[in-house]
C-alpha cells in the first residue's frame, strides 16, 4: 500500500472511530512516526524482527482509530550527518559494506526518532512515538548487528537534542525486557544523561549488572535494575518508584526518551517478563509524570522490542493512549 493510500484510509477510518467515541478525544498533541520503509527490513526468513511487527502495528491503529486523534508524522531529517556522534566511522562504514539495505532501513529508523525529537523539542507536539524498525538499544561499535540492531536511534536522539536544542540533561529510560546495552556504552561515563533501564539481567546480551552505576564523572548517572522471569506489573512498577522517581528528582531532566521494549510483555516469543497492557499504561503514565514536573512533559518514545506480533501491537496501543491521557 502506498503510503499515501495508506495515511488516507488510516485518517478516514480514525476519523469514524473518533465520532463514535467524542468523549475520548486526547488530552495532549501526540505525534507519531509512520512509514513505508519500516516494512523493507529483513533479517532473514522466519525471524522475529520482521516486518510483520509494523504490519501488526499498522493493523491495530487501524482497527482503534487512534490516527484520528494522532499527529502522523514521516521521517525528514537527514541522519546520516549525525550517525557519528555516537557511532564511529569504521562502525558505520562495516554496516554499510556488509549489509547495505540493513544500513539503508536503519538509517531511516535513526531519521525516525530524531523527527519525533524535533517535533517535541520544538514544541510542535507535546510527546511522540517512533513506531520504526529495526531496533537500536543493543548498537555499540562492533561493525555487526548486534540483538537485531544497527545503530543506536535513542542515543543519537539525545545528542541531537543536547547539540540541536541545547538541552543540557536528558533522562532515557529502557524498559525492554533485554538491557539496553547499547545505551549504556554511549553515556556511562556522562552525567548530561542519567540511563535507567529495567530488565532481566541473564537474558541476552547478559548486561545490566545493578552493580554498574557509570564511571568517572558519569558515576551514579547509570541505573541497572534486574528484573527475574516471572516479573510483572508490581514488580517493575515498584521499580520505578523506588529507584527512577527518587533519582529523577535529583536530576532534573530537560526532555525524556523512552526505549519502549514491548518484549516485557507478557506472552512474549523472546521474554519471560509479565507485564500487562495497562501496565505499560501505568509506566507510560509515570514518566509523563516525571517530565511534567521536570521539563514541560516533553517525551520521545521509539519502539524496540516485542516480537508476539499481536501482543506488541496491543501493548502499542496502550501506550499512546497514556501519551494521549484519553
Amino acid at each position: 500500500m502506498q503510503r499515501r493510500d495508506f495515511l488516507g484510509l488510516a485518517t478516514l477510518l480514525g476519523l469514524q472511530s473518533g465520532l463514535q467515541a467524542e468523549t475520548q478525544q486526547p488530552k495532549r498533541k501526540s505525534a507519531i512516526v509512520l512509514d513505508p520503509g519500516f516494512k523493507q527490513h529483513w533479517i532473514q526468513s522466519g525471524h522475529p524482527e520482521s516486518p510483520a511487527r509494523y504490519q501488526a502495528l499498522e493493523q491495530q491503529l487501524l482497527e482503534q482509530g487512534l490516527l484520528a486523534q494522532l499527529k502522523p508524522m514521516t521521517p525528514t531529517i537527514d541522519a546520516s550527518d549525525w550517525l557519528n556522534k555516537v557511532h564511529s566511522d569504521w562502525h558505520i562504514e562495516q554496516i554499510i559494506a556488509n549489509d547495505p539495505e540493513a544500513h539503508s532501513a536503519a538509517l531511516l529508523a535513526t531519521s525516525a526518532m530524531l523527527t519525533a525529537t524535533e517535533a517535541v523539542c520544538s514544541g510542535k507536539v507535546d510527546n511522540a512515538f517512533s513506531a520504526s524498525r529495526p531496533p537500536g538499544h543493543h548498537a555499540e561499535n562492533s561493525g555487526a548487528e548486534e540483538g537485531f540492531c544497527y545503530y543506536n536511534h535513542i542515543a543519537i536522539a539525545a545528542k541531537y537534542a543536547q547539540q540541536r536544542f541545547a538541552l543540557e540533561r536528558v533522562l532515557i529510560v529502557d524498559w525492554d525486557y533485554h538491557h539496553g546495552n547499547g545505551t549504556e556504552w554511549a553515556f556511562y561515563d556522562d552525567p548530561s544523561v542519567l540511563f535507567f533501564s529495567t530488565h532481566d539481567w541473564y537474558a541476552y546480551p547478559g548486561t545490566g549488572d545493578p552493580g554498574k552505576t557509570g564511571k568517572g564523572a558519569g558515576e551514579g548517572f547509570n541505573i541497572n535494575v534486574h528484573l527475574p522471569c516471572g516479573s510483572g506489573d508490581t514488580e517493575i512498577i515498584e521499580a520505578f518508584e523506588r529507584y527512577l522517581l527518587p533519582a529523577t528528582d535529583a536530576f532534573k531532566p530537560d526532555l525524556v526518551l523512552i526505549s519502549a521494549g514491548f518484549d516485557s510483555r507478557e506472552d512474549d516469543w523472546l521474554g519471560c517478563h509479565l507485564v500487562t497492557d495497562d501496565g505499560f499504561a501505568r509506566l507510560t503514565r509515570m514518566v509523563m509524570q516525571i517530565a511534567d514536573t521536570h521539563c514541560d512533559g516533553r517525551v520521545v518514545s521509539v519502539l524496540e522490542g516485542g516480537y508476539n506480533l499481536e501482543g506488541n501491537a496491543r501493548a502499542v496501543v496502550s501506550h499512546l493512549q497514556a501519551l494521549m491521557q484519553r
